[in-house]
């Protein structure tokens, strides 16, 4: 058996959580709780494109919102 999440034959969706953190996620498997779509099924390469473009910032969003009250 292949590890589904590094099947590049497979597709693949791009996940949300609510601290702004994605994750590439097999399509074959239901979505855990707590994430959300953020790019809707397609290949590997394009899941990981649309991640590489889209989480340029790593902090999470809890962390974000603690420094941005630190600047107040």
């Amino acid at each position: 058996m292949t590890n589904p999440f590094e099947n590049k034959d497979s597709t693949y969706l791009v996940l949300i959580n609510d601290e702004g953190q994605y994750s590439l996620w097999p399509a074959s498997i239901a979505i855990p709780h707590g994430w959300n779509i953020a790019f809707a099924e397609n290949t590997r390469a394009a899941c990981l494109n649309y991640i590489n473009s889209h989480w340029t910032d790593m902090r999470p969003n809890s962390l974000k919102k603690m420094e941005r009250k630190d600047m107040s």
